[in-house]
């Protein structure tokens, strides 16, 4: 089994979504997560809850690729690629949708056990654009 580093982390997550019809709207969290290094890879995993239902995310983090999943009361997957379009599925109380995921940007700073994710990417659906998505995030280690 490969070698797994935790650390606690206090995140700080910023999502701004600009839909194709309507207007922007930006939201801030701030959660308490683990940061695991696994396989030359670094994972960030945090629970969010939304109207009483837990939503698990585990975010492999890079600065080409990154890949966020979502499971429990919405399941996701979405890969982000700078390079090409990707194929994702969101499942929700409302059925399962095949995505395209179009990654204009992506950053990703890494110092120990601290860092900042970036990533702006276009979201399609039936190959129609239904918005534009902008994900910041900041995590410190748990002092």
């Amino acid at each position: 089994m490969a070698n797994e580093v935790r650390s606690q982390v206090n995140i700080t997550l910023i999502s701004t979504i600009r839909p194709s019809d309507g207007e922007s709207e930006s939201y801030e969290m701030r959660l308490k997560g683990q940061l695991l290094e696994k396989a030359g890879s670094l994972y960030l995993k945090y629970d969010e809850v939304q109207e009483d239902k837990t939503i698990r995310t585990t975010m492999k983090l890079g600065h080409e690729k990154a890949l966020i999943m979502r499971a429990g009361a919405v399941s996701m997957r979405l890969p982000l690629n700078i390079i090409e379009q990707q194929k994702g599925h969101y499942e929700g109380e409302f059925g399962s949708m095949p995505l395209v995921i179009d990654t204009k940007k992506m950053s990703f700073t890494n110092r120990a056990v601290s860092g900042d994710f970036h990533v702006q990417y276009d979201l399609l659906m039936g190959g129609q654009s239904v918005g534009n998505y902008t994900l910041d995030i900041t995590f410190t280690e748990v002092q």
